[in-house]
């Protein structure tokens, strides 16, 4: 098993959220109002000067789910570029 963790712009969470729905995302947590910088957008902290939050997905799905899913997460860096789309893959290792 592998758990999926996505960050993104919060300006984009319904069009996010909803496609990775779609995609075959099941089950999920959602953290919301997520500050941080990165390498591709400007940094989303909260303030007057750097405005802006992000939303934090976490999904844990079988081996056999994560290609189609890693495809649908560079779709979607495609398709959002302004988003700050991040998609990381990590080992699962146990569900208590």
């Amino acid at each position: 098993m592998k758990m999926v963790f996505v960050v993104y712009s919060q300006a984009a969470d319904a069009d996010i959220l909803s496609a990775l729905k779609q995609g075959g995302m099941k089950g999920y947590t959602k953290l919301d109002k997520a500050r941080g910088e990165g390498c591709e957008t400007e940094p989303k902290l909260r303030t007057h000067t750097w405005p802006g939050e992000n939303t934090v997905i976490f999904s844990v799905m079988e081996d056999s789910e994560v290609d189609q899913m890693t495809a649908l997460i560079r779709n979607l860096k495609q398709t959002h570029p302004r988003a700050g789309i991040k998609g990381f893959i990590l080992p699962m290792e146990e569900i208590i």
